[in-house]
């Protein structure tokens, strides 16, 4: 005596159709031969749920069932909407949930699909990352051919639909128990079979190019920003939308400044008088200006008696933030220069100063002397005790 079908699934008689196909989900996957390899009972339970579902999934054959029990459906159970392939099952649980964002689950084939997304490397200058910039880029990408209109068909005809699969992009193999499905291998999946192509695209109905986009860099990009451009990546098949395309930037090393964060990092030399005595120097600083890529002096004070390493920071002369008003520091440090090929008369003015210096005009010097005597005293000692 055969078990009634919602007996089999676990539903209710008049249940309705998401409760119906909630319950095969759940047994359907915890049945499958393949998650139960060697044990019978496991492959005739599937098998047994599998025509349960077929029978009540098909709104006719539920109301035979219903009406005449098993009877009424005797010879109905082959071909029904059950899933007997652990693909399919895997397409029925997860199709609907994620079917908008992967282009469909079991649907059609042979409708519009989106185009790719494509990406573009460019590297930029510190002062186009520093000011903005207009750049123009060259991007090879696919585009809808003009000639066919995207049929892939030669003007004048048009794609026919595919007899293998009926349109579908997709053929059914049945072998016993199992059945598995496939892309279509004639039309490719895409529904349609172009016995005329057009002689631009070869029936593809798009061709590839290279075209020519400007691109705005926002000021305060660093390296590794991205720029997304809607519906500039490559052509959608069969009157799909156009992908995106995605620059990713680089900024060049530049041979003034280093960045920190918003900060800009400059290194400049200052004459030894300069350094000793105290004054005004010429620093590199960027151009804040639109469109600007050249660099401007900004007069910076040495403090008397700077030593190399001494650093000197100007408020808001950094980088901008991308995201806010906010703007960094230019940190700029000082290392000092001594002159060589000096004249006699330098070279004795020279030693006139250093008769004139003592410790005090030398403190880092003094404090470095004092250690490396005690570690001398340290050595001799050793020396002396072996």
């Amino acid at each position: 005596m055969q078990r009634d079908y919602y007996e089999i699934l676990g539903v209710a008689r008049g249940c309705d159709d998401a409760a119906l196909k909630a319950a095969f989900r759940k047994l359907a996957m915890q049945h499958h031969p393949d998650k139960n390899p060697g044990c019978d009972q496991s492959e005739g339970r599937f098998k047994e749920i599998n025509e349960a579902y077929s029978i009540l999934s098909d709104a006719q054959k539920r109301a035979a069932y219903d009406r005449f029990g098993h009877e009424g459906v005797q010879g109905m159970n082959g071909g029904g909407p059950g899933f007997t392939d652990v693909h399919d099952i895997f397409n029925e649980v997860f199709g609907q949930a994620f079917g908008d964002m992967f282009g469909g689950g079991r649907g059609r084939s042979s409708g519009p699909a989106r185009g790719q997304d494509l990406r573009f490397d460019l590297e930029i200058s510190l002062e186009q990352a520093y000011a903005s910039a207009e750049v123009e880029i060259d991007v090879p990408s696919t585009m809808t051919c003009e000639t066919c209109q995207g049929s892939g068909a030669k003007p004048g005809t048009s794609p026919t639909t595919c007899t293998g699969c009926n349109g579908h992009g997709r053929v059914r193999a049945s072998q016993g128990f199992f059945s598995i499905e496939r892309t279509c291998p004639r039309c490719g999946g895409s529904g349609r079979l172009v016995l005329d192509p057009c002689k631009d695209c070869r029936g593809h109905g798009q061709v590839r190019t290279e075209r020519t986009l400007q691109v705005r860099i926002p000021a305060g990009v660093d390296d590794g920003a991205r720029i997304r451009l809607a519906g500039e990546g490559d052509a959608g098949a069969r009157g799909g939308p156009r992908g995106d395309l995605y620059i990713f930037l680089s900024v060049k090393p530049h041979e003034l400044f280093e960045r920190d964060g918003l900060d800009l990092h400059c290194s400049v030399p200052v004459p030894m008088c300069t350094a000793a005595l105290g004054g005004e120097i010429d620093a590199p600083c960027l151009l804040g200006g639109e469109n600007c890529d050249g660099n401007s002096r900004l007069k910076i004070k040495v403090p008397e008696g700077a030593q190399t390493g001494t650093t000197i920071r100007m408020k808001g002369r950094g980088m901008p933030s991308l995201r806010s008003r906010e703007r960094g520091d230019l940190v700029v440090e000082v290392f000092v220069e001594t002159p060589t090929r000096m004249t006699a008369r330098q070279k004795e003015l020279m030693r006139e100063l250093a008769g004139l210096c003592g410790d005090q005009q030398h403190p880092q010097s003094t404090g470095f002397f004092k250690k490396a005597k005690r570690f001398w005293e340290d050595i001799r000692g050793g020396e002396a005790r072996a």
